[in-house]
């Protein structure tokens, strides 16, 4: 790392990319674990914001654990930007309560297009937006195993041509390393 990271996006895979069906998947904790460690040592070199979209998976469980961590770190802060108005209402009711959840105990909400979805320019919006206000991503994805965050990914890639930019990531390979690593911290 260069410089302190502020304000830190965090996405990656979703839920069903990985198998995941349940929130007591095994595996849930393995990422949060990880995740924790990062964010951990993120925040202990001055990151205050946290900055999801509100994905199912990576996005989701990273807000649960910032809620869990502002008790250790009363200045963290946890930021849902979504891409459009009224996102996840289409999900089922378990997932759409998730989402109400994290949108309740967020810092700040909001949504880059203030209108439903209506064209997939508003997900490139999105996108430009976070690049812009972000210093860095954290990404949970592995280039072996591709999965939807390919693209943003890709779009990072080439906004660090032209931009300082960070880009962090867990591979597959950092979880199963820290997959003996449990609950504790």
């Amino acid at each position: 790392m260069n410089e302190i990271i502020q304000r830190l996006y965090v996405t990656g895979y979703q839920s069903y990319e990985l198998g995941i069906f349940s929130e007591k998947d095994p595996r849930v904790g393995v990422i949060k674990n990880v995740l924790r460690r990062e964010l951990m040592a993120l925040i202990e070199n001055g990151l205050e914001w946290i900055i999801i979209s509100g994905n199912l998976g990576t996005e989701i469980w990273t807000g649960q654990l910032v809620n869990e961590l502002k008790q250790a770190y009363p200045q963290i802060k946890l930021a849902i930007l979504f891409p459009f108005e009224n996102f996840g209402s289409k999900w089922k009711e378990p997932n759409q309560l998730l989402l109400s959840e994290l949108v309740h105990t967020a810092d700040f909400v909001d949504s880059v297009s203030h209108q439903p979805y209506q064209h997939p320019s508003q997900f490139k919006n999105h996108v430009n937006f976070l690049l812009q206000h972000t210093d860095a991503t954290l990404a949970v994805y592995d280039a072996e195993y591709p999965g939807k965050s390919k693209f943003f990914l890709d779009d990072v890639r080439k906004f660090q041509e032209k931009n300082s930019y960070e880009l962090l990531t867990i591979t597959m390979d950092d979880l199963e390393n820290f997959s003996d690593f449990g609950d504790s911290v």
